[in-house]
């Protein structure tokens, strides 16, 4: 049984010592010390030596066990030596040129939110936000638009249990803000809203920004005079701008805003429908019946309100005729910017 423990013992060593890789040690490992090793075999016939043996050959057993494992850990430290100096000693080129790492830009729709951001900031405007899960009341009803007003209409929008839906533009953000202060309110309201709408100008998901002024003595030459500063610094001070009269359910009079188009000059192309106007936003006096909502005195405070959407913004500033080249994560379009 020594001899055997012996024999076993320098067989195992050298084929420990010629393992060349990780994978080799493992298999090494298990011939002779796994379950059903050949140590481990031999070990199970310590129980039929006779008495007077068993103490010297059972201590020489642990010890071929033990010098095996240390074996394994000493040949693993090995093989790690071995890669770690293999890839030292690989000659480096240094005049090979680095691989530069690409760098992350600003999404267009980020950048024109930016812009108008910039813009209202300039002309004495807070930011503001709101919820974009958010009540009915706030939605619809506090803006004058209850549940059969036909107005809801035209803001088709994903209602959830409980009266709550995706919020279809950010005005409900201005009547969060009015419940808790007073005048003067001076706000824009930038975010994200949702409509059931899926074509070449619209998606279910866009971004808006809602502007609200409520003072004493504000007139609709207030409003225009705003829109018109902003429409020369977004798209160039010589931008021709106009007024035409509109409908929304919370503002009185209302007009929709449109500047020269930016295509063709304003000589008539395919993009303005040959007319030389391009729409931009909505906007008008925000109606009294709104200020009931709030408790605000209409007979003391006037203000104005408007609204634009982004990414018919970014379309115009950038000449892109796809509303859905947005959202498609497309990296040949989004690196322009």
């Amino acid at each position: 049984m020594r001899h055997k423990l012996e024999l076993l013992r320098d067989e195992a060593a050298a084929a420990f010592a010629a393992a060349r890789s990780e994978a080799d040690l493992q298999q090494v490992k298990g011939r002779y010390l796994g379950p059903r090793g050949l140590v481990t075999g031999l070990l199970k016939h310590l129980r039929d030596l006779p008495a007077e043996e068993l103490p010297l050959v059972g201590r020489l057993a642990n010890e071929v066990k033990l010098f095996l494992e240390g074996q394994v850990i000493a040949q693993r430290q090995r093989l790690k030596d071995e890669r770690l100096s293999a890839r030292m000693s690989q000659q480096l080129d240094l005049t090979l040129p680095g691989r530069r790492p690409w760098l992350g830009h600003q999404h267009p729709i980020a950048i024109v939110q930016q812009e108008i951001e910039s813009i209202f900031i300039g002309l004495g405007f807070e930011i503001v936000e709101g919820p974009e899960v958010e009540l009915d009341y706030y939605n619809f009803e506090a803006l004058n638009m209850p549940a059969d007003h036909p107005a809801r209409d035209m803001q088709d929008t994903f209602y959830l249990p409980g009266g709550f839906v995706l919020r279809t533009h950010t005005s409900a953000v201005q009547v969060r803000v009015m419940e808790k202060r007073q005048p003067p309110v001076r706000i824009i309201a930038p975010g994200r809203v949702y409509r059931r709408d899926h074509d070449l100008t619209h998606t279910p998901m866009f971004h808006q920004v809602e502007g609200l002024l409520v003072d004493r003595g504000i007139r609709f030459s207030h409003l225009k005079g705003t829109l018109e500063a902003f429409a020369h610094r977004m798209f160039g001070p010589d931008t021709p701008v106009r007024f035409r009269p509109s409908f929304f359910p919370y503002t009185e009079p209302s007009a929709e805003v449109d500047i020269g188009c930016v295509m063709c000059g304003g000589r008539g192309c395919r993009v303005c429908s040959h007319s030389g106007w391009l729409e931009i936003l909505g906007a008008g006096m925000v109606d009294p019946a709104v200020y009931e909502f709030v408790n605000y005195d209409s007979e003391e405070f006037t203000g104005f309100a408007f609204g634009m959407g982004i990414e018919r913004i970014a379309m115009l500033r950038f000449g892109i005729n796809d509303l859905r080249l947005f959202f498609e994560n497309d990296l040949r379009f989004l690196r322009q910017f």
